[in-house]
């Protein structure tokens, strides 16, 4: 096997010297210094401040030469559509086998991807997601309110708060949608453990065995079995449909860490984010607390605390608009394509541009629209009223270069590369804030603390995780006057 891999990477260097240069209506091409390796360091390094670098030097498209694939990207937003919704010339499928199989040892039968789409778009919309959403805020309370390990009313206690985002979110999430109320904290510690080294083995600096047994305890904890209860949990109904599409009972257990993954990878930093801009910006936060402190008016003064219901019945405009911002500063996919036959991309100037067959096109929004200084003025800074009109209206309408630009944000994907679970995730998001908001005393254990940096490693693999901690001290409040 070690022969086979060697002789499989010395033919893909050869082959990189043999493709010609580039012709006149293709992209600007940068190789790169390093062989076959091309700006793969550099890109792995920190893939944000290469793709900058390039985008100065290229403009808005241009080909790269990474690790013997030539990858065009593509930075015009409103160029997109070109990509997003080419089902003949690109393909989603092929690249997302590899990494999945890659990073979760897992192979689907072939053609699966479509129904199970379709199966997930099922579970999240309608009745089903009515029932997860409730499901979520109870399990958020629960561990907020009722776990005394958590925080009390009679003392302050002091944790990072990543740190403590990411567990309530993660607990809440497993058990809403895989039913594990008993181990919940010990599948929390490995989960962590596993998404610590997911993106180095994904980017070829880790060996597979390194994560070999992370993995393995986590399919441990995720392997199928079936509980008593009286309702069809999330879990059980996909597990219904891996049999049904045939799945054998090794692959299914596979397949649940990839959801598990998905499902509970995003949730929990966003809430860091959120929270810590507001903590790091006191007029966003008594923006938005004075919002919610307006929908408090509306309920039953006798309850101690307000209902997260409150979110869902009234308009939350100043607090919908803070996320949106937190979304954009701090959101990192990468929407990946190969190219299956040649295809002419048309750019918003008209300008034309060859894609070959064979190479892979790379959407990164973060940079560009959601950094994009035309399109968000001073891009680097966190504007909790960006997305509000004067009137305090939602904003929608975005601009470049005098055009309208339809995608401003891409948090959460686009076209086939979307989030299915989109609208659960940020009804989590929304429900958790709320929550510790207005149940929580909570603030800065250093009042001068900035937000730390972001974990470079983690562009392109959904939110952003922190380099460090922010650390914060909170308690359980006791009364609504306490707001």
């Amino acid at each position: 096997m070690e022969f086979l891999w060697t002789l499989n990477i010395n033919m893909q260097i050869f082959n990189s010297f043999l493709i010609p240069n580039r012709q006149q209506k293709e992209p600007p091409l940068d190789k790169g210094f390093l062989p076959w390796l091309g700006h793969a360091l550099e890109f792995g390094k920190n893939a944000a401040k290469f793709l900058t670098r390039m985008k100065e030097k290229h403009g808005d498209i241009f080909t790269v030469r990474v690790a013997g694939n030539y990858v065009t990207v593509l930075l015009d937003p409103n160029a997109f559509d070109g990509v997003l919704h080419d089902t003949v010339s690109l393909d989603v499928s092929r690249i997302r086998g590899l990494s999945i199989q890659k990073i979760f040892g897992l192979q689907m039968p072939n053609n699966m991807h479509t129904s199970e789409r379709k199966w997930m778009e099922e579970q999240f919309k309608g009745v089903n997601l009515i029932e997860l959403n409730s499901s979520m805020n109870i399990n958020l309370r629960n561990f907020l309110l009722n776990d005394g390990k958590t925080c009390s009313a009679s003392e302050w206690k002091q944790e990072g708060l990543f740190s403590l985002c990411y567990s309530l979110l993660f607990r809440a999430g497993y058990l809403t949608l895989f039913e594990g109320s008993n181990n919940a904290a010990a599948v929390y510690k490995e989960f962590r453990n596993f998404d610590n080294l997911l993106t180095q083995l994904a980017r070829g600096s880790l060996k597979r065995e390194d994560i070999d047994i992370s993995r393995e305890k986590l399919w441990t904890f995720l392997s199928p079995q079936r509980t008593n209860g009286r309702m069809q949990s999330w879990k059980q109904s996909y597990q219904d449909f891996l049999n049904n599409e045939g799945v054998v009972e090794e692959m299914q257990t596979k397949a649940l860490l990839l959801q598990l993954w998905t499902t509970q990878c995003n949730t929990g930093p966003a809430v860091f984010w959120f929270l810590g801009f507001l903590l790091t910006h006191p007029e966003a936060m008594e923006a938005v607390m004075s919002e919610i402190r307006g929908l408090s008016t509306l309920t039953d003064i006798s309850l101690k605390r307000p209902s997260s219901k409150l979110m869902a019945e009234h308009s939350t405009p100043v607090f919908d608009s803070a996320l949106r911002e937190t979304l954009r500063l701090t959101a990192a996919v990468m929407i990946r394509r190969e190219v299956v036959q040649d295809k002419v991309l048309v750019m918003a100037n008209g300008q034309e541009y060859l894609l070959r067959r064979g190479d892979r096109v790379c959407l990164f929004p973060l940079l560009s629209p959601q950094m994009d200084p035309q399109i968000h003025p001073e891009p680097q800074c966190f504007k909790y009223d960006r997305f509000l009109n004067e009137d305090h209206t939602v904003k929608d309408t975005f601009y470049k270069n005098g055009k309208e630009v339809k995608y401003h944000t891409l948090p959460w994907g686009a076209g086939r590369s979307s989030c299915v679970g989109k609208e659960f995730a940020v009804k989590a998001i929304k429900q958790s804030v709320f929550l510790l908001l207005t149940h929580l005393d909570l603030e800065l254990c250093d009042p001068e603390a900035k937000l730390p940096p972001v974990n470079p490693s983690r562009y392109g693999y959904g939110m952003l995780h922190p380099e460090g901690d922010l650390q914060v001290r909170f308690r359980l409040r006791r009364m609504y006057s306490d707001m």
